[in-house]
């Protein structure tokens, strides 16, 4: 358990210093900027800017919560997976090691979306950051003519969700003392259920929202 806590400390601080290193190099500020000086006048910026600055520390909190809340709802639903599935048992403590480490996957998104915006896309605005999913379903489609509601179901059909589902369908098989396609099986009806079920709901929000 304390070689598993401290794989989600040095995720939190890596997911920390790569959204920072995001923001600077690739100006989030100043784009943010320009797309509230279409909707709001320079005073009502500025106190914006002040406010965000003032509770910018709450960054470096929220992020490690919001992974442990994360890792904790999906190795919860690896749990019922594996007790309905396996007759091996497999406790909590393990599927969050699991899930702690298939997250790292999930780090080079950042690094992707940089090298992209860096080398390749250099005139860029604000919502095609927001948008951008390397390797992505969206980033074929393109955002531009796609329903709002349609644009997080394809952000989702990426390549590093696919590779998620292997690396938790390997560990798993191995814990259950079965095969990587056991595994797979069981990670496709419990963490892919719900999923899905997470999927529409964000739709139906932006449907309704939008």
């Amino acid at each position: 358990m304390k070689i598993t806590f401290l794989k989600y400390l040095i995720l939190s601080i890596a997911l920390i210093v790569l959204t920072e290193i995001t923001n600077n190099i690739l100006d989030f500020k100043g784009l943010l900027y320009n797309s509230l000086a279409e909707k709001l006048t320079n005073k009502q910026i500025q106190h914006f800017f002040e406010f965000q600055d003032k509770w910018q520390w709450l960054r470096f909190v929220f992020i490690p919560i919001i992974l442990l809340i994360k890792t904790s709802l999906i190795a919860s639903t690896l749990y019922i997976g594996t007790f309905f599935f396996s007759k091996v048992p497999v406790t909590f403590k393990q599927l969050w090691g699991f899930v702690v480490k298939a997250e790292f996957v999930f780090l080079l998104v950042p690094v992707f979306k940089i090298a992209w915006f860096y080398f390749f896309q250099t005139n860029y605005k604000l919502e095609d950051i927001q948008y951008f999913y390397p390797l992505s379903a969206l980033n074929i489609v393109g955002y531009k003519d796609l329903e709002p509601w349609f644009i997080y179901p394809f952000q989702t059909l990426n390549l590093f969700e696919l590779a998620y589902w292997l690396i938790l369908a390997y560990y798993i098989g191995k814990a259950t003392k079965t095969t990587m396609d056991q595994g797979l099986k069981i990670v496709a009806y419990s963490y892919g259920s719900t999923l899905l079920l997470w999927v529409v709901t964000i739709m139906f929000f932006t449907l309704n929202y939008s």
